[in-house]
């Protein structure tokens, strides 16, 4: 990673002479402490925060590096006595619980050329209450050295990633820990159906070799060859790229391009500073930053994809991107903590029993390709629905009453939590562990009639 540092370190550097003719103009009368609550990485937010300032001299920046559900909730704890004037982060969906909850203010960009939609998503909240200033997709990653030495074919599509020859070489981050793998999962579930787009994601997950807990240990691991192939958000593989290392990127038929956001927080202590920051990510020369090495978004002004590398996404240009799923953020937000919970309890906090049942599964299937048999090819077919089974249906998942009860983010299994979320998750936590068992006996079974 240390390519990486340096690029940024360059990059910072270059682009406070860049940007500062072309921002100087935006909060001119801006200054003091400019506080923002953000996802991204530190290399991303500092790059931003030092041409800024360079831009606006008054101004302070002062970053709180949060993952997207913690940084709601700090905003939600907080909001009798703020002192955040900015929440600068990649999931639209958190922006929508912000909204609901009356924590963010409207401001419209003083900023021409940028598009209604990007795909089929529009850029902007039509209320004004946050704007897109960069755009993401969703995809694989891999290590093309890694592919080569393991004899690992090139995945395309998500369901490449459930065949035997991927166990054990696959990692993505706890969508309870990132919002963009959130995003990812329910890109998944609305665009396969919540059955079988769950059934993708823990047939994809029995060949996961780890679960970490933030979202750039992911392509930290595919860079550095600990693992091949990683389930990540577009620009770590893009800027991975940039930075020398061997790695591609592929999105699948199944993906969403959606932006990623800047809000003013309600009551912000300094909303001059903020509204102008929302401007200067916005800005001709703001949208540039985004092409750096080290950053590697997809702008939202159709104009600065004109001085992007060769071979650079461009959604506005290329029309197939995301154009499967029609991402409703309104179902995403309805379901949303449902979604990282079921995760956690039948994958996260299950990983060796699922991937114990999923070996099994794919023993049993090779058995059978050598020796076909009704009965195991029978077994064989139950063991899948069990691992595939799910606790609840969409509509129950959509349920206040249900989402209501998950009150407490996770960190682990063993973290305390209130009665009513614990009985939920213990049940499925239950409902899990005992499919798995079950499912890797009935593999077992289907293997031992197929010798």
């Amino acid at each position: 990673m240390l390519r990486t540092s340096r690029n940024l370190r360059n990059a910072a550097a270059a682009l406070g002479v860049l940007l500062l003719s072309g921002t100087a103009a935006f909060a001119q009368d801006a200054s003091g402490k400019l506080v923002i609550v953000t996802s991204f990485p530190k290399d991303m937010t500092t790059a931003f925060q030092q041409a800024y300032q360079k831009a606006n001299p008054k101004v302070t920046v002062e970053i709180l590096n949060r993952n997207t559900n913690a940084g709601v909730k700090y905003l939600q704890e907080t909001a009798s006595n703020n002192g955040v004037d900015l929440f600068w982060a990649s999931a639209p969906d958190a922006f929508e619980v912000l909204k609901g909850a009356g924590l963010l203010q409207p401001y419209k960009p003083k900023v021409e050329g940028i598009p209604e939609k990007v795909g089929a998503y529009p850029v902007n909240d039509p209320e004004g209450m946050y704007a897109g200033f960069a755009a993401s997709g969703y995809g694989i990653m891999w290590n093309s050295r890694y592919m080569k030495a393991n004899d690992l074919p090139i995945p395309k599509e998500w369901a490449d990633l459930t065949k035997p020859a991927y166990y054990d070489h696959v990692a993505i981050s706890a969508p309870s820990r990132s919002g963009t793998t959130h995003l990812t999962i329910e890109t998944i579930l609305q665009g396969e159906g919540w059955e079988k787009g769950w059934r993708t994601n823990k047939e994809m997950a029995g060949n996961y070799r780890t679960i970490t807990e933030r979202s750039f240990g992911v392509p930290d691991g595919v860079n550095s060859g600990a693992f091949g192939v990683g389930i990540v958000i577009d620009f770590f593989a893009l800027s991975s790229q940039a930075s020398g290392f061997p790695v591609e990127f592929v999105y699948p038929t199944v993906t969403t391009i959606v932006p990623a956001n800047v809000g003013v927080v309600k009551n912000a202590p300094n909303k001059a500073a903020a509204e102008g920051f929302v401007d200067f990510l916005l800005s001709p020369k703001g949208q540039e930053v985004l092409l750096e090495p080290a950053i590697r978004r997809l702008p939202v002004n159709p104009v600065t994809y004109e001085k992007a590398p060769a071979g650079y996404p461009n959604p506005f240009k290329d029309k197939s991107l995301g154009s499967q799923v029609n991402f409703d953020v309104n179902v995403s937000q309805a379901r949303y903590n449902v979604v990282d919970a079921l995760f956690d309890q039948l994958v996260t906090f299950q990983l060796d029993d699922l991937k114990a049942a999923t070996q099994a599964i794919h023993k049993a299937e090779a058995a059978l390709a050598k020796k076909p048999n009704d009965k195991a090819k029978a077994l064989l077919g139950e063991a899948r629905d069990l691992v595939a089974a799910m606790p609840v249906t969409a509509e129950q998942a959509a349920d206040p009453q249900l989402a209501g009860a998950f009150t407490v983010e996770r960190k682990s299994a063993k973290d305390a939590v209130p009665e009513r979320q614990a009985q939920v998750e213990q049940k499925w936590a239950a409902f899990a562990k005992e499919n798995y068992a079950n499912a890797r006996k009935k593999a077992d079974e289907a293997a031992a009639l197929a010798r």
